[in-house]
């Protein structure tokens, strides 16, 4: 495994001890196939390099239920602390992911300190990431969730989309017309700027916009 490319391109790989890079294997999931199944006890911790997995359960009435979208880096880390998986994992397109032995992981982080601290500050800034996502859910409008997005995931208001728009709006909890509507709108009146896939806020834009759906 070429880890100085992997590195280069995926700098959350960068903190990974030797002797986690000597057992991390690769896996290519094809659309619709199993990572893991619910219940199924940990084997190991994933980090996915390209595509899209979705954790998911099913609602009693036999729906799917999205728990979480990954399009890159680890996932399911939970299981780190869990006797089984809670949730099955499936490829929601053609994805190469990292496998990562979960008791040469677990070793790891008893072992190595620099490696408990990196991996602290990443579970700390997943926590922030699902804090502001939580938040960003209960804001009733396509408005305000769009420009809640870019000043809490962007830096100085300028967020570079790595997803279409269509799976942005899913993020969102929008459908896509909502979103594509309320960005035009956005733009006409001068509060958010776009290149290609670059959206800006405007520095102009004034604290307490009314928001509109």
């Amino acid at each position: 495994m070429d880890w100085p490319a992997l590195t280069h391109t995926h700098p959350e790989l960068s903190f990974l001890p030797s002797s986690l890079r000597a057992v991390t294997v690769v896996h290519d999931f094809d659309k619709g196939e199993t990572v893991f199944r619910r219940d199924a006890r940990p084997q190991a911790v994933y980090f996915l390099l390209t595509g899209e997995v979705r954790l998911v359960r099913r609602s009693r009435a036999g729906n799917e239920v999205i728990l979480q979208r990954t399009r890159r880096g680890f996932f399911a880390e939970a299981s780190l602390e869990s006797g089984v998986y809670h949730c099955d994992a499936v490829a929601a397109r053609p994805s190469k992911v990292l496998r990562i032995p979960l008791a040469a992981t677990r070793e790891a982080l008893d072992n190595d300190s620099t490696f408990r601290r990196a991996w602290i500050a990443h579970l700390s800034r997943e926590l922030r990431r699902a804090r502001a996502q939580g938040e960003r859910l209960a804001l009733k409008s396509a408005q305000e969730r769009i420009l809640h997005y870019l000043e809490s995931e962007g830096s100085d208001g300028v967020v570079t989309l790595a997803v279409s728009r269509k799976a942005w709006a899913a993020e969102l909890g929008l459908t896509h017309e909502t979103l594509y509507r309320t960005l035009a709108r956005l733009e006409a009146e001068g509060l958010v700027i776009r290149h290609g896939s670059e959206l800006r806020l405007a520095k102009r834009r004034a604290h307490g916009v009314a928001a509109r759906s």
